[in-house]
């Protein structure tokens, strides 16, 4: 950071000032002095000159306007910025608040308690409050309209100071014997303040300042200090909020009159006088600081007291109480700031954001893209990267190094442990250095570099990329790296100079100067080297001349003898070692072989030097408004030699000028020969000249030029290599050449003109460029996201594609149906519209558009995708598909899971998966018999499930036959069918006996209903079949049945045997057991256990394998030869009963 003093301003009289402060909203200046002088100036900038812009303009008094009210000294003034007013008071106690009227100040208030006197005044951060301390102890709140809040008096206390917190809630207020109080905004006390910068510090104090910065701009990064509390002796103590209990701490080493912070919060300038070391009286000094207690430079200042300074609202100047002047110094601001490829980099801090916004401006195209980034450190740019150095967090001592390219991607983020102070980059290397030590760190971007930087990059690989170094083994401040592509320099503290080479790191040569660098700069070859000391002087030191010293020793490396005070900014050219601009005050210079070139008047950055123009920067303006960067604020600067080239051209012709260029050759010179030997179709000159500067392009267009026979052919095509194309089509259509007028648009890539000079054409257009702009205005719209306009070029233009993913973006899914349905079958563009309707859930539309690319497969899996199985298992079986298998499979499980069983049957039933199916139907019967259901539905779910097993078996007989044909007999074939079927289902009951949970239940409930219609005998027939199921029904229910049965048809011995049976049963608890023995008892006391008609029942138990069957009508064994069997379910009817049915007893199935 680099101030400079730029203004003076006298007080007539001579009269002495006190006090200043400068609005920093509107830029007046109040000055209170001696015998009641107060005074309101503006410096305004009146230029119409748009290069003079910020601090170069000139700045005059727009306003200077003496205020009378008071009669003793003023001692305080005070803004509010809010509501423009101005608050005063004097030696004598008397306030007054001063309002702007048409121009001009006005006393609006008058206020004296006539006692006491007025020490300091504060208005709150929003400009509601003031708050005004007497000496005597007296606190006043009041309003900005005027009425008195609360008032206080705080006996015994001498008052000097008071400050307003950020957010009106806290108040301090000073005392003449150094110490600080803190008090609610009611008065109340709440504590002193503990003041470590005053530790070992004896005698009387007093307070010099206290300045709470509000954070109206943002702060520098999360929890910065920003409470100042300066003393008279130098002690200062900067904290981040008022009970800090780590406070930064500085001692100044001068006496201090005032402090206040800039605009930002990030200088804090102390103003006040220091002893010289060899004069007798005191120097008048204002010190800047970082909010943590780094210095940033020193101003001295001339006069005998400086009694009060003031910032500017925007932070590049600063006011001076002096005497009876006012002194104005110019501040030039460290900004984090760089220049990358057409791109100014630069950073700044919002209130409404704790990090820092990094904008990368494009100013060839003038776009820009934002980036946060917390605690930035720097930005070094270099050729077309950028490196943001940056804290890792809060907690770790760890700091990255971020290398960008010039839109603010990031490429490749690198942690170090040394805090990158300076940082250097050239186009292959980054350097940063900390105090004591420095990093190297070679990064690859893929980018073509020269042979030279490949064969650099190569040699360095063996050894690693990164590298860390320390300066010497006793630490001492390296304090800044500035490189090129061979050479490394370091700049010490204590004025050595380290000189290393490129990539290898080899210490070359240690230099001592008598000065503190702070910025160190080499030229384009490294053979010199510019430095700037924190006073903001610059000298150059000449690196490979070869001096004897003032002892006869021979050393290399001589200070040159230039010097030039308060340069704040310098570059070398990069392509001529002995050029260089410098900023000095708010003035550019140019030197050529150390001798300078008249001045321009400008306060820019340097951004660039090369082919003899300067491209500098107005940051100060740019940062005024960082959201909305002006093209204005880039400015190009042509050196002597090409303005001096360019008006030989112009004013005395093209001979002159070539031998005037011949002796100061350039490329950039000769160029300008070229262009404007072109301009007057001098093709010999122009090929000279291409040649002088090695464009070979302009070489060959010279030549085609030379080819054309016609004289406005070749003025055309000049116009167009100077970029007037407007001009050039002219020419061509006025030649009757649209084609050329065509051809030139195309190039240049402008279709809009293309479409419009196709359509005014007389002759007939080229269909295939018609469409070919048509899409490419079409690209145009889509690019920037405008899909309604570009849907109506790419209609026209008949791109199908992209239409389909405009239709697709404006989700006009209607639009991309009929555009599907307007397709030729197998168009490459089908799939990818079914895909968009798959994205969407729009099965229907996605199946139509994959059968008509005949892809089922693809319509299938899309079914499945959107849960559409029945849809899913009607096309696998349309287009009869192999893995319609798996893909029931995955359906039925997807409904099992849902607990849809039937319907997973019923999918299974559909698509001829009949023993899937009647797995699934078994599986239901057993739960509802476990359930106990009705036995009536129990029945029907086992015989739906032995149909399914029928059915089962018939497919494969069938599939059997189809595989066995024409090999030898039906009976072979169904014989085969059932061996491979017999293979399947050895595992599961149900298959070899599938009717047997039929039968059972079938029975059960046939003896129920016998015995119920009285007939007992045909019912314990029944019953007794029922012995074979009792894996099937319940043991209780069947042997309860029989016992019952027995007892009504009077066969006490099968009822005898069923009690046993019932008492022997394990599934019972004990009192239910008993309960049978009880009842049995009961019954056999009164009847035998014997059956009264064994014959009958005889060959009904014996059983064993002339097993007879048995009628599912009655229940009573066929022992005739002659009855029917039912040709689904393959059970028996007594003859003589079926003529009662015409449905099967068991399977229900019609009786044929």
């Amino acid at each position: 950071m680099f101030f400079y003093l730029s203004k003076k301003i006298a007080i007539p009289n001579n009269v002495k000032l006190k006090c200043i402060s400068w609005n920093k909203d509107q830029g007046f200046i109040a000055c209170g002095g001696e015998d009641g002088l107060l005074k309101v100036l503006k410096l305004e900038t009146q230029t119409d000159d748009a290069k003079l812009r910020g601090l170069a303009a000139p700045s005059n008094l727009s306003m200077n306007q003496t205020l009378e009210g008071h009669s003793g000294s003023v001692q305080v003034v005070t803004w509010n910025e809010q509501y423009q007013k101005l608050t005063t008071s004097d030696q004598n106690g008397l306030i007054i608040v001063w309002m702007l009227y048409k121009g001009s100040w006005y006393e609006e208030m008058i206020n004296n308690r006539n006692k006491s006197v007025v020490r300091s005044m504060s208005w709150n951060a929003d400009g509601q409050k003031i708050c005004i301390v007497y000496e005597d102890g007296a606190v006043i709140v009041g309003s900005v309209d005027g009425n008195r809040i609360w008032g206080k008096d705080l006996k015994g206390i001498q008052l000097c100071h008071v400050a307003w917190s950020a957010d009106s809630k806290v108040l301090l207020f000073g005392m003449a014997n150094g110490e600080i109080h803190i008090y609610d905004n009611q008065g109340n006390f709440i504590m002193k303040m503990k003041l470590n910068c005053l530790v070992n510090v004896t005698g009387a104090i007093s307070i010099a300042g206290i300045h709470w910065y509000h954070g109206t701009e943002g702060y520098v990064e999360p929890d910065c200090p920003c409470l100042a509390i300066c003393f008279d002796n130098g002690r200062c103590q900067i904290m981040r909020h008022e009970n800090d209990q780590n406070p930064v701490l500085i001692d100044t080493g001068m006496y201090v009159v005032s402090i206040q912070w800039n605009h930002t919060g990030s200088v804090l300038a102390v103003a006040g006088s220091q002893k010289a070391v060899t004069q007798d009286k005191d120097v008048n000094t204002v010190q800047f600081y970082t909010p943590f207690g780094e210095h940033l430079g020193t101003l001295k200042v001339p006069g005998k007291h400086m009694s009060a300074l003031s910032w500017e609202g925007g932070g590049l100047k600063i006011a001076l109480a002096v005497d009876s002047f006012i002194y104005f110094a110019n501040i030039r601001p460290d900004y984090k700031w760089g220049y990358c490829s057409n791109t100014v980099v630069y950073a700044y801090t919002r209130p409404d954001r704790p990090e820092y916004c990094v904008v990368f401006w494009d100013t060839k195209n003038n776009e820009k893209y934002v980036k946060y980034v917390k605690s930035l450190i720097s930005i070094t740019t270099c050729g077309d990267f950028c490196i943001l150095a940056t804290k890792a967090d809060e907690n770790h001592p760890q700091f990255v190094l971020v290398l960008c390219n010039s839109i603010g991607t990031p490429l490749d983020p690198k942690y170090i442990d040394i805090v990158p102070l300076f940082v250097a980059m050239t186009k292959t290397h980054v350097i940063a250095a900390s105090k004591e030590a420095f990093y190297t760190w070679q990064y690859r971007v893929a980018k073509k570099l020269t042979a030279l930087e490949i064969n650099q990059i190569t040699r360095s690989r063996k050894e690693g990329r990164e590298r860390i170094f320390h300066v010497d083994d006793t630490p001492s401040g390296s304090v800044d790296g500035v490189l090129d592509y061979s050479k490394a320099i370091q700049g010490r503290e204590s004025g050595t100079i380290q000189r290393y080479s490129l990539p290898n790191v080899g210490l070359i040569q240690k230099y001592s100067l008598n000065c503190r660098a702070y910025q160190l700069s080499l030229n384009c070859n490294s053979s010199r080297l510019a430095i700037i000391d924190i006073s903001g002087v610059l000298t150059f030191f000449d690196l490979d001349a070869r001096v004897t010293d003032s002892t006869g020793q021979q050393v290399i490396g001589e200070l040159l003898k230039l010097e030039r005070k308060d340069v704040w900014d310098m570059k070398w050219a990069k392509d001529n070692p002995d050029l260089f601009a410098m900023m000095e005050k708010t003035r550019m210079y140019v030197f050529r072989n150390l001798d300078p070139e008249e001045p321009i008047q400008t306060s820019g950055y340097i951004c660039n030097f090369e082919d003899l123009e300067i491209k500098s920067v107005l940051l100060d303006e740019i940062l005024k408004n960082p959201e909305h960067p002006n093209k204005d604020y880039i400015i190009n600067f042509e050196i002597r030699s090409l303005r001096d080239s360019r008006a030989l051209i112009e004013k005395v012709g093209i001979e002159d000028a070539s031998q005037f260029i011949e002796d100061n050759p350039h490329p950039r010179l000769w160029r300008l020969l070229a262009e404007a030997a072109l301009q007057k179709l001098d093709l010999h000159t122009a090929e000279q000249a291409f040649v002088r500067c090695k464009d070979y392009q302009g070489i060959k267009f010279v030549k085609r030029l030379g080819n054309l026979q016609s004289e406005s052919m070749k003025q055309a095509e000049v116009a167009a290599y100077f970029g007037r194309f407007e001009e050039a089509e002219r020419m061509y259509l006025d030649m009757d050449r649209r084609d050329l007028a065509i051809g030139l648009r195309l190039k240049l890539g402008d279709w809009f003109r293309v479409l419009q000079l196709l359509k005014t054409g007389s002759g007939d257009a080229d269909d295939s460029l018609l469409e070919q702009a048509h899409n490419a205005i079409g690209d145009y719209f889509a690019d920037r996201q405008k899909w309604l306009n570009a849907v109506q070029y790419y209609v026209q233009g008949r791109n199908q594609e992209r239409l389909a993913e405009c239709y697709y973006m404006l989700e006009d899914y209607e639009g991309l149906e009929n555009l599907a349905n307007s397709l030729p079958e197998h168009h490459k563009l089908l799939p990818e519209i079914a895909q968009m309707f798959v994205r969407v859930g729009m099965c229907e539309q996605a199946v139509t558009a994959f059968l008509k690319c005949n892809q089922p497969k693809a319509a299938v899996d899309t079914c499945v995708h959107l849960n559409q199985w029945n849809k899913a298992v009607e096309l696998a079986k349309n287009h009869s598909m192999k893995e319609i298998g798996s893909l029931l499979a995955r359906y039925a499980s997807h409904l099992l899971e849902k607990n849809k069983t039937l319907d997973a049957i019923e999918l299974y039933r559909k698509a001829n998966y009949f023993y899937d199916a009647a797995k699934l139907m078994f599986k239901i019967a057993d739960e509802e018999a476990k359930k106990r259901t009705k036995p009536l539905r129990v029945k029907k779910l086992y015989v739906l499930s032995a149909l399914l097993i029928e059915q089962y078996h018939e497919q494969m007989k069938n599939a059997q036959r189809g595989k066995v044909k024409g090999k030898g007999s039906e009976a072979t074939s169904a014989l085969a069918g059932l061996l491979e079927e017999e293979v399947l289902s050895t595992a599961s009951r149900f298959t070899d006996n599938a009717w047997r949970g039929a039968e059972a239940y079938h029975f059960f409930i046939l003896a129920q209903r016998q015995l119920y219609e009285g007939y007992v005998d045909t019912a314990l027939k029944t019953a007794l079949h029922l012995r074979d199921y009792e894996d099937i029904i319940p043991a209780v229910e069947i042997y309860s049945l029989l016992a019952l049965c027995a007892c009504a048809s009077r066969a006490f011995g099968t009822c005898s045997k069923a009690f046993i049976k019932l008492e022997s049963l394990e599934t019972l608890s004990s009192e239910q057991k008993q309960q049978y023995e009880d009842l049995a008892l009961e019954i056999f006391t009164k009847h035998t256990p014997k059956d009264n008609r064994k014959s009958e029942l005889d060959n009904l138990l014996e059983g064993g394998e002339g097993k007879l069957p048995t009628c599912v009508a009655t229940g009573s064994p066929i022992t005739e030869y002659q009855f029917w069997m039912c040709s689904v379910c393959k059970h028996c009817v007594l003859a003589q009963e079926i003529s009662n049915y015409s449905f099967c007893p068991l399977c229900h199935s019609s009786v044929g």
